[in-house]
């Protein structure tokens, strides 16, 4: 068997929920890194820009570092994960009912590409 190569990126604390981010990471999983790219570049979605440039950035990796074609290359795992959240306490926020008060919770996210060989991947 041959040497596997896979490539990872990751983008830490991204200003964006994590459930947003999915949405644009579950369109990409699976294809290739070209379609990928043409893919999340017409996206309307906000997301779709951190996810571009995750992707470009490991696509530079494997040529510059491995000597990879992106021709070559598959999104074979990609993921979100949740990141530190930020409440704007104590003046940040909401008041609610019963005379409670609601804090402002900023979240973000953590986003983690693998790119690999079209043959190996199948």
């Amino acid at each position: 068997m041959a040497d596997v190569f896979e490539v990872k990126a990751i983008a830490r604390h991204i200003p964006m929920g994590t459930q947003k981010v999915r949405l644009v990471v579950n369109a990409v999983r699976g294809k290739g890194a070209s379609e990928a790219l043409d893919a999340l570049r017409f996206m309307p979605q906000a997301a779709a820009e951190p996810v571009f440039k995750l992707i470009a950035s490991a696509v530079a990796n494997a040529e510059e570092n491995y000597g990879l074609e992106m021709d070559e290359l598959v999104v074979s795992e990609i993921w979100a994960d949740e990141g530190p959240r930020h409440r704007k306490a104590p003046h940040g926020g909401r008041f609610a009912g019963r005379g409670r008060f609601r804090p402002i919770v900023r979240r973000s996210s953590h986003i983690t590409v693998v790119l690999a060989e079209r043959e190996a991947a199948q």
